[in-house]
């Protein structure tokens, strides 16, 4: 059974449905992986291994007595722990929702119920989804399966973690301004970032409600598109959830064709700032699509230069909005002042969000409250929402003469814990190609290019225009195949962190 988790998520299912092996047994090997490694990997913050076992019985019942079954129905799955799950502890990767059992399941983690794939346990996260490390969860981080002594990414750095050292072959991530896809880029994973309201946002802790998305971390782009494909479709307890087909993410990814499109190279995203190894993996990337008979063009975004401006004001005034439920009165942490016999609300809320929130939590609903108050709203948030149109913009001139769009995922490889935690700024560079597409709304997917010189994985970001996910995932399945004949494996079979955990 140890074999079996290095499969991708469809050879699993192919597994299960020949009889090969049952839901239980495929659950329980990766019970036994997280139980072995991930004291040094630290991507899961609650492991659920009674109710994922049943969900996994239950599907070998339902197989035997020859009911109809989802196509990844005993494949297992592990949640970002931002999703809300009913009776499974759902924290945030805060202090202040430290215990917190919610009495509902989101949207998504209802359909991943009634597919019948069992849900592993909640996987760590940068508290509240702030971050690009996942060094600011209140739970510690979690490490690198490529190097433990690196980040995996952030916020969803546990999802991606997770997938990378095998111990869930699918999880939940979501993405605000690239937190499935600069994870996926550092650990060498696939991270998948669906339209704006193309997987419903219902049940998911609110960040920035305008940036959120759910979207799927996994092994290989076609996994990914099976995964979308179960979460996707419309929502009506989502308002921003699109009524509309899901696209037809599965058959693209299973054509993986490019020739005849347009591939094209964003110029504000292909200069200065990235790692040599990135930009070199890059570049060999796009010879591969070349080759596999797309057409590169350069486009210009010129708005893109702005973008990380924009969205660190759009985005903390929103933090400052959804956050300010949080307040000790209803449910989550309750601290008393000190000092006090008979504390205000005031004062009990004052203290626990002192005590329930953590640095970079507290810096960004500062900021955000600042940019929304009197006197200061148009010149900050109101600009940057101008900022915003304008990249909406500069994206559908520039799909006037691409099909996709592609750049680096990420500006560098993984960077040492504690590397960049005193220089906020320096931590919000790493999301620079990642943000327009949150901004803009559109979908938006990484998937391994490649190792750098230091020997740590390269992400390549495609984007597309809006509902036509299908387009990302043609490419993506395009790229992937010519790039694993180079390599002759896929990317993970190089990682040595995870060899000597095998």
């Amino acid at each position: 059974m140890s074999d079996i988790i290095h499969l991708s998520a469809a050879d699993m299912a192919a597994r299960l449905a020949d009889g090969s092996v049952s839901a239980v047994e495929l659950t329980q090997a990766h019970l036994d992986r997280i139980a072995a490694v991930d004291g040094d990997v630290h991507a899961f913050l609650h492991v659920n291994t009674s109710e994922a076992l049943a969900a996994a019985k239950q599907v070998d019942e339902d197989r035997s007595a020859g009911k109809p079954v989802h196509a990844l129905a005993g494949v297992p799955v592990a949640v970002k722990d931002v999703v809300t799950t009913k009776g499974q502890p759902t924290t945030a990767g805060s202090k202040i929702l430290e215990g917190w059992v919610p009495p509902y399941d989101a949207t998504l983690v209802t359909r991943l119920r009634v597919a019948g794939m069992p849900l592993l346990g909640k996987t760590n996260m940068d508290e509240f989804a702030m971050g690009s490390s996942t060094e600011h969860s209140a739970y510690g981080p979690t490490h690198n399966p490529w190097d433990l002594e690196r980040i995996p990414g952030g916020s969803g750095g546990g999802s991606a973690a997770a997938v990378a050292a095998f111990e869930a072959p699918l999880a939940v991530g979501t993405d605000t301004g690239g937190s499935i896809r600069q994870p996926a880029s550092v650990t060498g994973t696939v991270g998948s970032k669906p339209t704006y309201g193309g997987i419903s946002r219902y049940g998911l802790i609110a960040m920035a409600s305008s940036l959120d998305q759910a979207g799927p971390c996994t092994r290989s782009v076609l996994d990914a598109a099976l995964f979308h494909e179960v979460m996707a479709g419309h929502d009506p307890m989502d308002s921003t959830s699109i009524d509309a087909p899901v696209p037809p993410v599965v058959d693209a990814a299973r054509r993986g064709d490019v020739k005849g499109m347009k591939i094209g190279i964003i110029s504000q995203l292909d200069g200065e700032g990235y790692q040599p190894g990135v930009k070199a993996r890059f570049d060999e990337a796009v010879a591969a699509l070349t080759d596999a008979g797309a057409e590169v063009v350069t486009v210009a975004c010129p708005s893109f230069e702005q973008a990380l401006a924009a969205y660190y004001l759009v985005m903390p005034s929103e933090v400052s909005s959804n956050l300010a439920r949080f307040d000790a009165m209803r449910y989550g942490l309750r601290v008393a002042p000190e000092g006090v016999d008979a504390p205000s609300a005031e004062q009990v809320m004052a203290a626990s969000r002192e005590a329930g929130f953590g640095n970079e939590v507290k810096r960004r609903i500062i900021l955000g409250t600042y940019a929304l108050s009197s006197g200061y709203y148009d010149a900050y948030y109101g600009q940057a929402q101008k900022v915003r149109t304008l990249i909406a913009r500069d994206f559908a001139r520039a799909f006037e003469s691409a099909d996709v769009l592609v750049s680096p995922t990420s500006p560098t490889t993984a960077f040492k814990l504690g590397e960049k935690l005193e220089d906020p700024m320096a931590m919000y560079l790493n999301d620079v190609a990642t943000i327009p597409a949150n901004l803009a709304g559109l979908p938006g997917m990484s998937l391994p290019a490649g190792l750098s010189d230091d020997g740590l994985p390269v992400g390549f970001q495609i984007l597309a225009p809006a509902t036509k996910d299908e387009r990302m995932y043609g490419v993506g399945a395009a790229l992937e195949r010519a790039l694993e004949e180079k390599w002759g494996a896929p990317l993970l079979a190089q990682a040595p962190a995870l060899k000597e955990n095998n």
